[in-house]
C-alpha cells in the first residue's frame, strides 16, 4: 500500500513547502492539497493557498512524489482549463501528477464567490461529462464533445502530460450515481473512511463496475482518515472524545498499524495521511510523520 500526505493549506506556503519535502525525504509516494478557497465557517478564521498553483510550485521543487489535488472542485473550472492545468502541471512535475476531480459541494464558498452550486442530479451529471472532456483532450490530439452542459469543438490540449495515460482519480461517495462515475470513468476511486464503513462502500464500487462491464480489480482504491496517534492510552481517550464527525482512527502506533492493516486487507491501494492533527508545529508534525512510516505502516508500505 502506498502513502500519501495530505498538506493543509491554510499555513505560508514555506510551510507547506517543507511539509512536501520532508514527505518526500521520509518516504511518503504523494502529497495532496484540498481544493478550497476559505473554511467551511463564515468569516473564514484563516487565509488559504489556492491549490493549483500551489502543486505546481511543488511540482518544480520536489523530485519524486506523485503530486495531487483532493480533490478539484467541478464547479470552479472548466474542465477544458483544468485539462489544460493537468497537462502543464504533468510537464512541470516530469510525469507525476495525479489529477483528482470531484462535484464540488462547499456552500459557502460558492456563495462568497458567486458561483454557481446546482441541485446534485445536474452536479453529478456535470462530473460525468466532466471527466470525459478531461480525458478525451488528454489522450487526443483534437477533441470534439457535444453534452448537455460542456461543448468541445476541434479542441487541442497541448503540450500533451508526460505520462502516456495521466491517471484520474474521482472522489466521490453518493452509491447511487456518483460511484457509478467512478466506475465509468476514474483510474483510482477516492473516499474518506475507516475499514468499517469502507468495507460497505467497495461492495457498492465492484457492483457499479460490474454493472458498466469493468473488472472492478481495474479500479484502485484510495482512502483517509484523520490519525490521532499517541502512546498514552489516557491521551487517546481524550483525543477519541474530541475528536469531530469526520472519519478518524485512534490508538497507539502498533494500534493504528493494525488499523492499517485492515485498510490492506480491505484491498486499498493508497492511504492519505492528513497533517492537520499530527501536531501542533513543524518540528512535531514531522517526527509525526516521521514515526507513522516507521512505527505504523512499515508491515503494508509499499513504495512505487
Amino acid at each position: 500500500m502506498r502513502l500519501g500526505c495530505w498538506i493543509a493549506t491554510e499555513r505560508p506556503f514555506d510551510d507547506v513547502l517543507a511539509t512536501a519535502l520532508e514527505a518526500e525525504r521520509l518516504g511518503y509516494d504523494s502529497v495532496y492539497l484540498a481544493d478550497h478557497f476559505m473554511p467551511q465557517t463564515s468569516p473564514p478564521a484563516e487565509p488559504r493557498l489556492e491549490a493549483w498553483t500551489t502543486l505546481a510550485a511543488l511540482a518544480a521543487r520536489t523530485e519524486r512524489v506523485r503530486l495531487g489535488v483532493l480533490v478539484t472542485g467541478n464547479t470552479y473550472r472548466h474542465p477544458a482549463i483544468l485539462a489544460k492545468m493537468a497537462a502543464t502541471t504533468d510537464r512541470i512535475s516530469n510525469g507525476r501528477l495525479v489529477l483528482g476531480l470531484g462535484a464540488g459541494w462547499q456552500r459557502n464558498e460558492h456563495e462568497a464567490y458567486g458561483i454557481s452550486l446546482p441541485e446534485n442530479a445536474e452536479l453529478l451529471g456535470r462530473l460525468d461529462e466532466a471527466c470525459q472532456v478531461v480525458r478525451t483532450l488528454l489522450d487526443n490530439t483534437w477533441s470534439d464533445f457535444d453534452g448537455r452542459w460542456y461543448h468541445l469543438e476541434r479542441a487541442p490540449c497541448e503540450p500533451k502530460p508526460v505520462q502516456t495515460h495521466l491517471p484520474l482519480l474521482v472522489g466521490v461517495s453518493g452509491e447511487q450515481i456518483a460511484m457509478g462515475v467512478a466506475a465509468r470513468h476514474a483510474d483510482i476511486w477516492n473516499y474518506w473512511g475507516t475499514p468499517e464503513t469502507l468495507a460497505h462502500k467497495l461492495a457498492v464500487l465492484d457492483a457499479h463496475c460490474e454493472r458498466v462491464g469493468r473488472d472492478p480489480s481495474t479500479l484502485e482504491r484510495s482512502t483517509q482518515a484523520l490519525v490521532f496517534m499517541h502512546d498514552d492510552p489516557a491521551e487517546v481517550a481524550r483525543l477519541r472524545e474530541q475528536a469531530t464527525r469526520q472519519p478518524s482512527i485512534f490508538g497507539s502506533p502498533a494500534e493504528i498499524s493494525e488499523i492499517l492493516g485492515s485498510y490492506a486487507e480491505l484491498g486499498v491501494a493508497e492511504f492519505i495521511l492528513s497533517d492537520r492533527t499530527l501536531g501542533r508545529d513543524a518540528g512535531e508534525r514531522f517526527e509525526t510523520m516521521g514515526r507513522f512510516v516507521d512505527e505504523v505502516a512499515g508491515p503494508v508500505h509499499r513504495a512505487v
